[in-house]
């Protein structure tokens, strides 16, 4: 089988959308990140977690067997917020991305045990993972800050 499109005549539509569906990924990716780091930051209710940054400390230290679980916590608040915020317009999409990829990667190992795969949903950041090292690989794409200032690595 060639390498040709099936429809020929849809080739321009493809090219064309193809930077646009991509920020719109990126951008759904860091907001939905965002919806899980401002609960923590402002001690709002988030689901069934009446104390999203407490469960965050928690699973830190009695489930990763971390160190230094309350700074941790903040450190993955912040990273949620303003890392998913900046990923969402495109900025240091490189080195924030894969940060993201690694939190999603250590909470999937860290849940993944208890979670199963449909309720309640392990599967919910193993495809966050899969999505941040997709980003990770592409960087910010033609429709982001880093393109305009000329930083995409």
């Amino acid at each position: 089988m060639s390498n040709q499109l099936l429809i020929p005549s849809l080739a321009p539509f493809y090219a064309a959308a193809k930077p646009a569906t991509y920020a719109v990924l990126r951008a759904a990716f860091g907001l939905t990140v965002v919806t899980h780091g401002v609960p923590k930051l402002f001690g709002v209710a988030h689901g069934s977690m009446a104390d999203p940054l407490g469960g965050s400390i928690k699973l830190i230290a009695n489930v990763l067997h971390l160190p230094f679980a309350p700074q941790l916590a903040m450190f993955v608040a912040l990273l949620e917020t303003f890392g998913g915020l900046a990923v969402a317009i495109g900025l240091a999409t490189r080195l924030i991305a894969p940060m993201l990829g690694v939190q999603m990667l250590l909470i999937s190992i860290a849940l993944g045990p208890t979670y199963p795969w449909i309720d309640r949903g392990v599967e919910y950041p193993l495809m966050l993972g899969f999505i941040a090292l997709m980003i990770s690989v592409h960087g910010g794409g033609p429709y982001s800050i880093d393109r305009r200032i000329g930083r995409e690595l």
